[in-house]
């Protein structure tokens, strides 16, 4: 089996305006300590570490008041806007992507910009959470809690970013198992494809992988966005909203082993790596593992 060796680039979003829990802007840093450049350069390829998109911290930020509902909007906006100008460039270099979260709403910008690889985009989003509230129906006015739905065109400005439209058909959600009441009847609505832990434990991960695949169907560029929540909080404690019942660590292994023997994946979010809750980096650890996986370390 032969894996791609075009150029991986590396950007932190050291964000934490999307939530209301402080630490997780410490995620990229952290991702790095655990050594993910060395890692990826050790497998034989070519990883040239970008830097931070730049991010103001929230004691700087000012609400508007007409965006009572997506709390921290515009700075997010404006945020995500120059993370996805640079990942166009990365694209028309034919080049892969690492994004370092941060908080979930940098997929804002990274998958707005995955749109543009290719005629026909697909996403898989590997999270606790549906992130499909909105501002008429969230609960708390994260924004973190509402990138899907934005990036489907269902939030107001300044959420929209790019002028392509993820639809529905395009993205595949995995592990998902905790939904606000009004979200869950919003994802059906949308006619989203939904694998939840209950269909993990029942089929298997290699099945709920082919299933997802086979929804995306023929595209020619996959995005994976991976919320480190995803996975069960005894093997990574360090995140901002842990929710029990998640991923193994080899359920998530085999995700982004079969992904990498698919061969279409040229970008990855890493998001929600908590610092301050974590013990001894070892969510950050196992987040360099888990990319590893996806770019070519092999068992054998």
């Amino acid at each position: 089996m032969t894996f791609d060796k075009r150029p991986i680039n590396i950007y932190g979003v050291p964000m934490d305006l999307g939530q209301n829990r402080r630490g997780v802007d410490m995620g990229p840093s952290a991702i790095r300590y655990a050594g993910l450049q060395q890692r990826l350069s050790g497998l034989g390829l070519t990883v040239r570490d970008c830097g931070n998109i730049a991010v103001p911290i929230i004691e700087e930020v000012q609400d508007h008041p007409q965006f009572e509902k997506m709390y921290n909007a515009t700075a997010i906006a404006d945020v995500a806007r120059l993370l996805h100008e640079t990942l166009l460039k990365t694209a028309a270099a034919n080049e892969r992507a690492i994004i370092l979260g941060g908080d979930h709403s940098i997929a804002l910008g990274s998958v707005s910009a995955a749109l543009y690889r290719a005629e026909r985009v697909g996403v898989l989003w590997i999270d606790a959470h549906g992130d499909f509230n909105t501002p008429q129906i969230t609960p708390s006015g994260n924004v973190h809690g509402m990138v899907v739905s934005a990036l489907m065109g269902k939030c107001p400005p300044p959420l929209l970013i790019g002028d392509r439209r993820l639809q529905s058909n395009q993205i595949v959600m995995i592990a998902t198992r905790d939904l606000d009441p009004l979200e869950k009847i919003a994802i059906r609505e949308a006619g989203i494809k939904v694998m939840t832990m209950s269909e993990i434990d029942e089929n298997g991960m290699a099945d709920v992988v082919r299933a997802a695949l086979r929804s995306l169907g023929d595209v020619q560029s996959i995005h994976v966005s991976f919320d480190m929540d995803s996975l069960d909080p005894a093997v990574a404690p360090g995140v901002g909203t842990p929710v029990s019942g998640g991923l193994t660590i080899r359920e998530a292994h085999l995700i982004l082993e079969m992904l990498a023997a698919d061969g279409r994946v040229d970008s990855l979010d890493l998001v929600e790596v908590n610092p301050i809750l974590d013990e001894r980096n070892r969510t950050a650890a196992l987040a360099v593992e888990l990319a590893s996986s996806l770019f070519g370390q092999r068992i054998i």
